[in-house]
C-alpha cells in the first residue's frame, strides 16, 4: 500500500549514528540511498563514474575529428586543390547537419534513451573515420567530405548527452560537476584536433608525403573509434537499477504520457530559457567560428607557424576545460547560475578583446597567455549553458533543453564562420575579431535579463523538506504528492 504523503510525527529524526529515520521507522537515508522498510528507492552506483568517462571518450574522438582540417586548413587546401570555403565547410558541416536533425535525435532520446543514442553515436562515429581512410588522395576530396559528414551527424548523437546523462546517473549535488566531465571530453577533443594534426601532418611540398601522412592520422582516428564503439556495444547501460534522486524518481513514477511536441512547446514558452538560447549561441558561435579560423587568423600575423596555431588552440580548449571543472564544482557549492553564467561571459568578452588587440603585436608568447585566458572562459562557459538550462526548465527533458541550446550555437556558428571567413579575405584580421566581440556584449546583456528561476533544485528542496514517502516495494512509485 502506498502512503499519499507524510505529516506530523511521520517525518525524519535524525539519530545517534547519522542515519536519519521516521518515528514509525518506515525510512533510512544513508551515504548514497534513500530505503524504505519494503525497498529502496534511490541509489548511487560507483559505475555512473564509468558511463561519463566512456561518453566523454568517444565524444573526444568525435570533436577531433572536426578541427582535424581546419587546424591545418592552408595544407589541405594545398593537398586536395581546393579553396578556402571547401575546407572551412568540412569543419562547417558539424554544424549544418544538426540543425534539421536534432529534433528526431532528441525525440529518439527522450522515448528510448541513451544506450540507444550512445551506440549510434559512436558506430557513426566509427564508419565516418573509416570511410575518411580511403580519402588519403588529392582526387578523392568527395570522399572525405562524404566521412565528415558522417561524422557530423554522429555529433548529433553526441552534443545533447551530457545533461542526460548527469540527471539519470547522478545526484543533485554532482550533477552540474558531472555535466562538465561530460563536456570536458568534447573539449579535450578540440584540444587534440588542435595539437595533434600539425604535428601528424607537417606542411611540405611533396604531395606522395603528405598522403602518408594524412593516412597515418585517418587510420589512428579510425582505430581509436572503433575501440569505443566496441565498449559502448558491452558495458554503456541506459540507466542504473534506481533512480539517483527523489526528483528522477518521481518522474519515473509519474503516469503522464510523455508528449515530445508539448515538451517543446512549453520550453518555447519560457522565457528565461528562451534569453538563455540566444545567449549560450552567440557565445558558442563564436568559439566555433574562432576554432575553424585560428588557423588563418595565426598565420596571418606569424606565417609557418601552423604548430603554434594548434598549440594556441590546445592552450584555449586546455585552459577552457579547467574553468569547465572549477565552475562544475563551483555551482554544485553555490548554486548560482545566474551570477556565474553572467560573470563567466563578462569576462569571455573581455578576454575576447583583449586577445584581439595583441594578435598582432608580434609577440607569439604574449598570444599564448591571452588565448589561455579567453579559453578559460569561453569554452569553460560551455556546461553552464547546458545546466542553467537543466534549472530553467526542470522537469522538462535536459535532451530537450540541451538540444535546443546546440541548435542556436550552430546557427549562429555557421552565420559567425562564413560572415568572420569573408571579413579575414577583405579586410584585416582584428576587424573580424572585433565584429565577434560585438556579439559576445549582446549575449552578456541578454544574459543580465534571465531570471534565476532554479526549478531544478527547488524540486529538490521541497522533497528533500516532506522526506522521503513510504513506496511500493516492487515499482518503487513515488505517491502523487512528489509529482506534483
Amino acid at each position: 500500500m502506498v502512503k499519499e504523503g507524510i505529516a506530523g510525527d511521520d517525518l525524519l529524526h535524525p539519530t545517534n549514528d547519522g542515519v536519519e529515520k521516521s518515528s514509525a521507522g518506515d525510512w533510512v537515508t544513508n551515504g548514497d540511498s534513500v530505503r524504505s522498510a519494503e525497498g529502496q528507492v534511490t541509489k548511487l552506483y560507483t559505475r555512473r563514474w564509468f558511463m561519463v568517462l566512456l561518453f566523454s571518450s568517444y565524444s573526444l574522438c568525435n570533436a577531433f575529428q572536426w578541427l582535424q582540417y581546419g587546424i591545418i586548413s592552408n595544407i589541405f587546401m594545398y593537398y586536395y586543390n581546393v579553396d578556402h570555403i571547401a575546407i572551412d565547410w568540412l569543419s562547417m558541416s558539424y554544424m549544418l547537419v544538426y540543425i534539421p536533425l536534432i529534433f528526431p535525435v532528441a525525440w529518439l532520446l527522450d522515448t528510448r534513451g541513451l544506450r540507444l543514442i550512445a551506440l549510434i553515436g559512436s558506430g557513426l562515429n566509427c564508419l565516418g573515420a573509416w570511410i575518411k581512410t580511403g580519402s588519403a588522395r588529392t582526387d578523392l576530396f568527395g570522399v572525405t567530405l562524404f566521412g565528415q559528414l558522417i561524422c557530423a551527424t554522429a555529433q548529433v548523437f553526441i552534443l545533447g548527452m551530457p545533461s542526460r546523462i548527469a540527471s539519470v546517473w547522478f545526484s543533485s549535488n554532482e550533477v552540474s560537476t558531472a555535466c562538465s566531465v561530460g563536456v570536458f571530453g568534447n573539449q579535450l577533443g578540440v584540444a587534440v584536433g588542435f595539437l595533434l594534426p600539425p604535428v601528424l601532418v607537417p606542411n611540405i611540398e611533396d604531395k606522395d608525403q603528405l598522403s602518408y601522412h594524412i593516412s597515418i592520422m585517418f587510420y589512428g582516428t579510425a582505430a581509436v573509434a572503433s575501440l569505443l564503439f566496441v565498449l559502448v556495444i558491452f558495458v554503456f547501460q541506459n540507466a542504473p537499477p534506481l533512480p539517483p534522486t527523489l526528483a528522477q524518481a518521481a518522474q519515473h513514477s509519474s503516469g503522464d504520457q510523455y508528449s515530445y511536441k508539448l515538451s517543446i512547446l512549453r520550453l518555447l514558452k519560457n522565457r528565461n530559457f528562451i534569453l538563455l538560447v540566444v545567449s549560450y549561441g552567440l557565445n558558442t558561435g563564436v568559439f566555433y567560428s574562432l576554432s575553424t579560423l585560428l588557423n588563418r587568423m595565426v598565420t596571418t600575423h606569424y606565417p609557418g607557424e601552423e604548430v603554434n596555431a594548434g598549440r594556441i588552440g590546445l592552450t584555449i580548449t586546455v585552459a577552457g576545460m579547467c574553468g569547465a571543472l572549477i565552475t562544475g564544482f563551483w555551482l554544485d557549492k553555490t548554486k548560482t547560475y545566474k551570477q556565474t553564467t553572467l560573470g563567466v561571459y563578462i569576462f569571455s568578452m573581455v578576454g575576447m578583446l583583449v586577445f584581439t588587440f595583441t594578435l598582432d603585436l608580434g609577440y607569439l608568447w604574449l598570444v599564448f597567455i591571452t588565448a589561455g585566458s579567453l579559453g578559460f572562459f569561453m569554452t569553460g562557459y560551455l556546461p553552464l549553458g547546458f545546466e542553467f538550462a537543466a534549472e530553467l526548465t526542470h522537469p522538462e527533458s535536459e535532451g530537450t533543453s540541451s538540444g535546443l541550446l546546440n541548435v542556436s550555437a550552430q546557427v549562429f556558428g555557421l552565420i559567425f564562420t562564413s560572415a568572420q571567413g569573408e571579413i579575414l579575405e577583405k579586410f584585416e584580421v582584428k576587424y573580424s575579431n572585433i565584429f565577434l566581440c560585438c556579439f559576445l556584449a549582446i549575449g552578456a546583456i541578454i544574459t543580465a535579463f534571465i531570471k534565476s528561476d532554479l526549478r531544478r533544485q527547488r524540486a529538490n528542496q521541497e522533497m528533500a523538506h516532506i522526506g522521503p514517502v513510504q513506496c511500493n516495494a516492487d515499482s518503487h512509485e513515488v505517491p502523487a504528492l512528489l509529482r506534483s
